[in-house]
């Protein structure tokens, strides 16, 4: 709630600035339109506004799960096996020099304009982030709980499986927290890339419409719409971190 409160009053900030930049320069509304033509263009079409949000919104939610579910499975793998580790760690860091808007056409051509092409770009950035913040917090358990659990579970793969239960994931759940975190933060402009690429609606698409017929005070209420639906997505994915750790002490 902190996080979603701090936002808004930056916003607010913002579109005072925002006014008086349009005072001093008086740009006109097709290159700068005042926040008070925009909120107008919002509510005139704020229920075709809403219908691109919530298309957007479904790509979030949906590439946010598939990405986040498949990092923490790819860091489970390599913290259990180092040879899964030695290979999977090296495909992490290469998936991340290719740009993400590079691929984008390419799925949109093996999948098509709907949905699918969507929540594949938004898994895609949010994988990484997860896999990473998670199979570093797991290596980072510390060595004498490592040493207890060893001595207590003894051995074998249950006793293994045991100590990683009860010691190393929930000592790493901090770390997949920072992970989902930032995955929250990216899940709009991934779903946003992908509608840029090649879709026939969601914000993305609703800003590309206007820019190509000089609608700017439309483009920028579909902006701060999609502006307001990531803000309350992070603080909702904040929100279930911190419950996540009820332990951890937050300044």
């Amino acid at each position: 709630m902190r996080l979603v409160l701090s936002s808004f009053a930056v916003v607010a900030l913002l579109v005072v600035v925002w006014q008086a930049v349009h005072w001093a320069t008086a740009l006109p509304d097709y290159i700068l339109p005042v926040p008070a033509r925009v909120g107008e263009v919002w509510w005139a079409q704020r229920v075709f506004i809403l219908e691109n949000a919530a298309v957007t919104a479904i790509e979030m939610v949906l590439g946010f799960v598939a990405g986040a579910v498949l990092g923490v499975l790819c860091a489970l793998a390599m913290s259990v096996a180092a040879p899964v580790r030695f290979v999977l760690q090296p495909v992490l860091v290469t998936s991340q020099a290719i740009p993400v808007f590079a691929l984008a056409p390419i799925f949109v051509i093996w999948m098509g304009y709907g949905l699918a092409p969507k929540i594949a770009i938004a898994a895609l950035v949010i994988f990484f982030p997860v896999a990473i913040a998670f199979a570093d917090g797991m290596r980072r358990t510390p060595t004498a709980l490592r040493e207890a659990a060893r001595v207590m579970a003894g051995d074998g793969i249950g006793a293994r499986l045991r100590a990683l239960r009860h010691i190393t994931i929930p000592s790493a759940l901090p770390d997949l927290g920072t992970g989902l975190r930032v995955g929250a933060g990216v899940a709009a402009i991934a779903a946003v890339i992908g509608e840029w690429v090649g879709a026939s609606s969601g914000l993305g698409y609703l800003m590309t419409w206007a820019n190509s017929r000089a609608q700017a005070p439309l483009m920028f209420a579909a902006l701060a719409t999609l502006f307001a639906l990531a803000i309350a997505f992070t603080g909702l994915i904040d929100t279930v971190t911190r419950r996540m750790t009820p332990w951890m002490r937050e300044d």
